[in-house]
């Protein structure tokens, strides 16, 4: 499809009609499904034998391994097991979430995917999750690296008067979240923090950037002592926002995504649940450069081991 349009121009996009020519049905989403996570071959999930019968007349678990004789589907072993919904609409799900830049509520995907709204939001769940690629060890941001902290929550002067906490502060009562966007690749790093003080805050560099990069952030107390990298901030307490190259406006950006999503679409992101949204949206953010297929793709690589069941979401 012809790409026109400013932004990530050079992707190549798939429409709904061309995702709908290409999974037409369950049994072609299945073949799709099988393909991308066994590009070389099915494999045994439990023992990764390949010598597997490919299908048998069990319709739910079609291929049984030889070596373990142990039967399964290609739903075993990642987000989509025990679910009974259709391969057609995990695709069409995956893609929604892939392409909303700045997510799609439970009550959307209940209305284009002709499924209740608890299983909607199930199925949101599953996804975001496998949206945030699996970790790579010693993989570092190499930098120059922007790091700040935001605050997700309601609005103060948007609360019920007897709920205002007439703190003073517009950060009270909210969530902190710390964030770190590599200039060079554009990919993000980001979680839930409990405190925003200088042991968490540099601690979290410390995990996911290369000692002696550099850093930028602004002026806040809590970066005082990166002594192990080339740290430079700029003071936005006096209006100062760029200085040469010091700045955050890369990482500023994926937080105005990040509430655009939060007060546009899902209006409230619990704190339970808050760092499954924050993973949504770093992991779309960090797959933004590749072409939507090989974005679906992604998605789906990224679903092994991570079984989330409605029950784990729901408990106190």
């Amino acid at each position: 499809m012809a790409q026109n349009a400013p932004g990530k121009h050079f992707r190549k996009g798939i429409s709904l009609i061309e995702l709908f020519k290409k999974i037409p049905d369950d049994h072609t989403a299945e073949k799709w499904f099988i393909k991308t996570r066994w590009p070389d071959g099915i494999a045994c999930p439990r023992c990764g034998s390949l010598n597997v019968n490919e299908r048998t007349s069990d319709k739910v678990r079609p291929h049984r391994c030889r070596d373990c004789d142990r039967r399964f589907s290609v739903r075993l072993g990642t987000v989509m097991e025990s679910s009974k919904l259709g391969y057609q609409v995990w695709a069409i799900g995956i893609y929604l979430m892939s392409t909303s830049l700045k997510g799609i509520s439970s009550m959307k995907l209940h209305r284009d995917l002709n499924i209740t709204q608890k299983t909607a939001w199930h199925l949101a769940h599953r996804i975001r999750i496998a949206l945030l690629e699996n970790p790579i060890e010693d993989t570092l941001f190499k930098g120059p690296v922007e790091v700040d902290e935001t605050y997700i929550g309601g609005k103060e002067g948007n609360k019920h008067a007897s709920k205002k906490l007439k703190a003073g502060r517009g950060t009270v009562g909210k969530i902190a979240v710390a964030g770190i966007k590599d200039r060079k690749t554009k990919k993000v790093s980001a979680k839930v923090v409990e405190k925003v003080n200088s042991t968490t805050l540099q601690d979290f560099i410390a995990d996911n950037v290369e000692s002696e990069s550099t850093v930028y952030t602004d002026e806040a107390t809590v970066y005082n002592h990166l002594t192990d990298f080339n740290h430079k901030s700029v003071k936005h307490s006096v209006g100062e926002y760029v200085r040469l190259q010091a700045h955050t406006n890369g990482i500023e950006s994926f937080w105005s995504i990040l509430k655009r999503g939060h007060y546009g679409v899902y209006h409230k992101m619990s704190a339970k649940h808050l760092n499954k949204y924050v993973s949504e949206f770093v992991g779309r953010q960090n797959m933004r450069s590749k072409d939507t297929l090989d974005q679906m793709k992604l998605c789906v690589e990224n679903m092994n081991n991570k079984r989330l069941r409605y029950q784990d979401l729901i408990v106190e």
